[in-house]
């Protein structure tokens, strides 16, 4: 599976923003099983494979606590290699006494939980694709309950070392104040397809024909406002494409929509119509 790897256009980092620094970099070693790459006195960069960051965390300055009913971050998520893998990982985080909400999604298998902020995390392994079913161009996705019972049978209770090293940010799932311009702007602007809806409510998107690299929902409320500049939650994720060439057209199918960019060497910082921050990479 390559959905995670160039020629598409995945996400590769995620970067959020903490109340306490200490307390986070021990919940995502603790729980999640991250590594630190680099630390700062205010930030933290954590890897799986000790080679590349997938997720960063930041105390900004004056920071507040994460605000309900806002737009921003709904839930990053962590794909695991293996459906092993995941069932090594329920037996950790049962016995750290971790609140799991759990689905089968048929494309995948999810865990869900918070961190100390009230982050959403998902963490999931990804069913073999060539059993995914299509409808037209759209893949059929559920929200069935985990079979727990079947998953355990795969796993060790003692096997849980940490994130695998192929462990990569699966997808991202974001509030939404519309859906709207929010579709013009991802599909005619970053350039992905829609491969889910749910009504009104959210919408999936991918390049590649993945299960999704985005989700987005209304679910916080039509018209949802910005959380607070320096409040927990989202800072940023990152989408990584393919070259410099498909980035540049990207750059200008913006700017054709009226985004604004702030292009900066091979990268390029954006917001899109709810005030969620996008860096571009190549």
């Amino acid at each position: 599976m390559n959905f995670h790897q160039k020629p598409n256009t995945f996400v590769s980092h995620v970067k959020i923003k903490v109340q306490d620094l200490d307390r986070s970099i021990q919940f995502y070693q603790q729980i999640v099983g991250f590594d630190i790459f680099e630390k700062t006195e205010n930030t933290v960069q954590l890897t799986a494979d000790g080679k590349t960051s997938i997720l960063s965390l930041e105390r900004p300055e004056g920071v507040q606590p994460k605000e309900s009913r806002t737009t921003g971050l709904y839930h990053f998520a962590i794909l695991l290699p293996t459906r092993k893998d995941l069932a090594d990982f329920v037996f950790h985080v049962v016995n750290e006494g971790v609140q799991l909400g759990a689905s089968d999604h048929l494309v995948s298998e999810a865990l869900y939980f918070s961190d100390p902020d009230g982050n959403g995390i998902e963490v999931y392994a990804d069913r073999d694709p060539a059993n995914w079913k299509w409808q037209s161009d759209q893949v059929i996705m559920a929200v069935d309950p985990l079979d727990f019972e079947n998953l355990a049978k795969e796993g060790n209770p003692n096997a849980w070392q940490g994130l695998p090293p192929k462990t990569v940010m699966g997808h991202i799932h974001l509030h939404v104040a519309e859906l709207t311009k929010t579709q013009e702007f991802y599909t005619k602007g970053l350039g992905f397809d829609i491969v889910a809806s749910l009504g009104n409510q959210a919408l999936f998107i991918a390049t590649g024909n993945y299960h999704h690299h985005i989700g987005l929902n209304t679910w916080n409320g039509v018209g949802a406002p910005q959380p607070p500049v320096n409040s927990a939650g989202l800072e940023y994720f990152e989408l990584t494409y393919p070259n410099q060439n498909s980035l540049d057209q990207v750059i200008e199918k913006l700017n054709s929509i009226g985004v604004s960019v702030m292009e900066d060497a091979d990268k390029a910082m954006i917001t899109d119509p709810s005030g969620n921050k996008i860096k571009l990479t190549v």
